[in-house]
């Protein structure tokens, strides 16, 4: 099969094309044809070397997100079966290529009217969306939340859950496009990131009380700001970062306020469960409607992997096998 390659950790060019065997599934696994991949922030940090308590050994294929259709399964499977559309949440063996082996907590229902592409961009910025406003924030019915980057992967989709869960949305993006959509998937209130007073003008509309919740993308730029423009009791959670920051401990103290961190492979398997159900829901009720932005060929894994690092973010970067 053809799949896409790491020989050593480095930039985008150490993403090679190769066939390699197709795997077959033991006891517990499936074996997915593969129909759309979805690629991802944490793909690129991984592929780099530098992304602790994440690195594979040499050489492997990238990638944990993907949608097609079952080709097979092993001994002991019966909750899917050959020929079942489905997503992928993690697999053994990488997803940037045409099959897929996975554990059978790893593979979704995918419903019919959802594409393969958008299947591809489900698992990692649904999941993470879900465990950061509803698991980590525990956000409530009525409260305020504020998603930086609400046009990309996870923001879209931090959007539409919050939407449903009943809470006043505030978005950031830095394009037209960009807040266009974001006010699509049902922020109430959008504003450009790249204006010097973006932050201001969001607390005035919520008549200087603050934001009970933050989604923060990236906590290197933002999160000394963050803390200012909090509510009484009001959480950070810091879903991104690359890089260092300074903050003020007493922007904390002054609201009893919470910075809390998120990382996805953190989730216990309950948490994981709870999760994919929810997606689930929202699938079939329509509330969740991934957001696919562009789609390249596999063998354009570098170019993919240098545009999801890219500003401007619009939804999802697909690779198609």
């Amino acid at each position: 099969m053809k799949a896409i390659r790491v020989h050593q950790f480095g930039g985008p060019e150490v993403l090679k094309p190769e066939e390699i065997p197709t795997p077959q599934p033991a006891a517990n696994q499936a074996l997915a044809r593969i129909h759309a991949i979805g690629v991802n922030p944490v793909d690129t940090y991984i592929r780099s070397g530098q992304y602790a308590g994440m690195i594979p050994s040499l050489p492997y294929t990238p990638g944990r997100d993907a949608a097609g259709v079952v080709e097979k399964v092993g001994a002991d499977v019966r909750f899917t079966k050959a020929g079942e559309r489905v997503y992928v949440s993690d697999t053994s063996a990488g997803a940037y290529a045409e099959f897929c082996l996975c554990g059978i907590d790893d593979i979704h229902p995918l419903p019919d009217k959802i594409s393969f592409a958008q299947g591809a961009a489900l698992s990692t910025p649904y999941a993470t969306a879900y465990r950061a406003l509803i698991q980590r924030a525990k956000a409530v019915p009525g409260e305020t939340v504020l998603v930086h980057g609400a046009s990309g992967g996870v923001g879209t989709a931090a959007t539409q859950i919050a939407r449903a869960a009943g809470l006043t949305v505030f978005g950031t993006a830095g394009t037209h496009p960009g807040k266009k959509l974001a006010l699509e998937n049902g922020a109430h209130h959008v504003f450009d990131h790249h204006a010097p007073n973006c932050l201001e003008q969001a607390l005035a509309l919520t008549d200087g009380r603050g934001f009970d919740v933050i989604i923060e993308m990236l906590a290197n730029v933002n999160l000394a700001k963050d803390l200012t423009v909090l509510a009484k009791r009001g959480r950070v959670v810091v879903v991104g970062n690359r890089g260092k920051i300074e903050i003020n401990p007493r922007d904390v103290m002054q609201r009893d306020a919470q910075i809390l961190g998120m990382t996805l492979p953190n989730a216990s398997i309950e948490e994981l469960r709870s999760i994919f159900a929810a997606i689930g829901e929202g699938l079939e009720s329509g509330t969740f409607r991934p957001i696919v932005g562009r789609e390249l060929p596999l063998s354009d894994a570098a170019l993919a992997h240098k545009a999801v690092l890219e500003p401007g973010a619009y939804g999802k970067i697909i690779l198609i096998p």
